[in-house]
């Protein structure tokens, strides 16, 4: 019998959990922690043994993660089968049951939600969301570069931490599971730092070219996670994403 771990935590995120890794997992790439039951108050899940991790693990992973993102999603902002409500970490992730291009998903539902919740918890200034507001408004405009990739499947909340290295290789659990841009999981994988970030990413665009320019927008898709930050954590997220999309503002 393998080892398991066992989350307590309401039943509606214990199933969408549930529901994203099983999403992950059928797309044949990346490996996924494996589910093991879910009930109205926990979520039980197989215990990965924990390994360092190696170059060979790390180029494997970016080609494996590659292929999960091939794999597609209906749309922008399309959740798992049968998922009508998501959330990252403890907050709302918004989907989309309608088609829209990229850039008016990532605006109106991965950045103008959190603005308006960090603006109105007084972690934000005028100034420093009227900055966000113009970048979504940009977005929406579709006239911010890189925007027209098709709908990935993504992790969603793709940081180190939810990248477990075993021996077979990297592990990915508690996913924000949804159809997305391809460079939003790339750019949270270097937010706070990957063990041989660099191999995964080269392992990546030798399976799939990345669009040109995309290093130059990681800070864009950084948005939406920074923006998550503020509204938890407060503290210098804030001003992480003002830089950013003072960055993405220049491009």
């Amino acid at each position: 019998m393998p080892e398991v771990f066992r989350k307590r935590q309401p039943g509606p995120l214990s199933a969408t959990e549930a529901a994203g890794l099983r999403w992950l997992a059928a797309a044949g790439g990346v490996a996924v922690c494996p589910v093991l039951d879910v009930g109205p108050e926990h979520l039980v899940l197989e215990r990965v043994v924990e390994v360092g991790a190696t170059p060979a693990a790390a180029e494997r992973f970016g080609r494996d993660l590659q292929r999960t993102h091939a794999a597609g999603a209906e749309r922008f902002g399309a959740g798992p089968p049968g998922v009508g409500r998501a959330w990252i970490a403890t907050l709302d992730l918004p989907l989309s049951d309608a088609p829209v291009a990229w850039g008016e998903f990532y605006a109106e539902l991965r950045l103008r939600p959190y603005v308006r919740a960090a603006r109105d918890a007084g972690l934000l200034s005028g100034d420093d969301a009227q900055v966000l507001d113009a970048v979504c408004a940009r977005l929406a405009d579709g006239a911010v570069p890189g925007a027209d990739a098709t709908p990935a499947r993504l992790h969603g909340d793709l940081w180190s931490g939810n990248v477990l290295w075993s021996a077979d290789g990297a592990v990915v659990i508690d996913p924000a599971a949804h159809g997305g841009h391809p460079e939003t999981d790339l750019a949270m994988l270097a937010l706070f730092g990957l063990p041989h970030l660099e191999r995964v990413l080269d392992a990546y665009a030798e399976a799939a070219a990345l669009a040109p320019g995309w290093r130059r927008r990681v800070p864009l898709h950084q948005l939406h996670p920074l923006l998550v930050h503020t509204v938890l954590f407060g503290g210098g997220y804030a001003g992480q994403a003002v830089r950013a999309a003072r960055e993405t503002l220049a491009l």
